[in-house]
């Protein structure tokens, strides 16, 4: 066993132990310890402080955390005019729905995003790691207000009108992401979203790249979908929807070959799986060994709020456990299901049996 070898195994039994008793056990100096601690650190083995090993499974999310405020029309919205409403709170956020949905799928997930110091940031913060998602990774403003999501809904659910106060994410620096990138190389894998500013995405992309580390990015929307370079060369896996694609490649998409088109022009930028969702028309994939197209689960659709990140979550869920893009696929349409029949924006019943067997029995 190498001296490395050795520092990880003590380490492992003793998180806690000291770089003086390290050196005792392994046969080195404490300096010659603290250069490959130092080392181990920078590599991801070891996550900073106290020696936090590398897990397996896991996964850093980084993007948007925010309270979702949902106003449920009782009858057919008029727009111009008052509509009686029903109104519920529950936490959001794309990256932090992703990681709550991860996290009740068996995944070890971070979340690193930003909040205020101030009631719903804390809120937020409880209710997130209430489900097992690690929150220590997260910045706290103190001058800042954490960031909302208010959407207007129909009677039969879908979206009306969607209302974003994200301001926070804008004080989010490169810097920032450098000081916890230990913590983030030590991961299995990132989830990105694009809430945070562009030089940061670029920046993590790049790193991403050069450290071969597997990056999943879902745009929030097709304008902060633009904060993406054109260079994506290093991106595993871009999920996006119609809208977005078609921002992307810089025209529109309605038939299956322009569907298959638009997968190709994203490949050529350098992503590996491209996986394109569409409105009531379920979803279109292709990588270079497979392509393909589902249509979507016939549910009763209760709330739209947090569907696509529940897609996204077990597409994601099944690539890191070895399936198939196209087995992904399912499984993130089983799971988009789920979601469309709860008021929540994460379903309860999200489980890796539960999405299995609606794939099994329903596609």
């Amino acid at each position: 066993m190498n001296k490395e070898n050795q520092i990880l195994h003590h380490i492992k039994i003793n998180p806690f132990i000291t770089q003086q008793e390290l050196a005792a056990k392994v046969g080195l100096s404490r300096p010659a310890v603290a250069n490959y601690i130092a080392n181990l650190t920078r590599l991801g083995e070891i996550k900073g402080r106290a020696y936090v090993l590398k897990e397996e499974s896991s996964i850093v999310c980084i993007g948007g955390a925010n309270t979702d405020r949902k106003a449920s029309s009782y009858q057919k919205v008029q727009l111009h005019s008052s509509n009686p409403v029903k109104i519920t709170e529950t936490c959001g956020g794309v990256a932090r729905n992703f990681a709550e949905n991860l996290s009740r799928l068996g995944h070890n997930t971070t979340l690193m995003t930003c909040v205020g110091n101030d009631r719903e940031g804390e809120w937020l913060l409880g209710e997130t790691k209430k489900q097992g998602v690690d929150v220590s990774q997260v910045w706290i403003l103190e001058t800042k207000r954490t960031g909302t999501y208010t959407a207007l809904l129909d009677v039969n659910g879908e979206m009306v009108v969607s209302m974003a106060d994200m301001n926070i994410y804008d004080n989010i620096t490169i810097e920032m992401i450098e000081e916890k990138w230990s913590y983030i190389v030590a991961s299995q894998a990132i989830f990105l979203d694009t809430n945070i500013p562009e030089d940061c995405i670029h920046f993590i992309i790049q790193r991403c790249k050069d450290e071969n580390i597997p990056l999943y990015i879902n745009p929030v929307s097709s304008t902060k979908a633009k904060r993406l370079p054109t260079d994506l060369d290093g991106v595993e896996l871009l999920i996006l929807n119609q809208e977005e694609a078609q921002m992307m490649i810089g025209s529109t998409i309605n038939s299956a070959d322009e569907f298959k088109m638009a997968c190709e022009k994203l490949q050529k930028q350098g992503v590996n799986k491209v996986i394109i969702m569409m409105p009531n028309h379920g979803v279109y994939y292709a990588s270079q060994e497979e392509s393909g197209h589902f249509p979507p689960l016939q549910t009763d659709i209760v709330d739209e709020t947090g569907a696509d990140d529940a897609f996204a979550s077990c597409a994601i869920y099944g690539i890191m456990n070895g399936d198939s893009l196209s087995r992904a696929c399912q499984l993130g349409l089983a799971g988009y299901s789920l979601t469309q029949q709860t008021e929540r924006s994460v379903s309860t019943e999200l489980r890796p049996e539960k999405i299995y067997t609606l794939v099994e029995e329903r596609l």
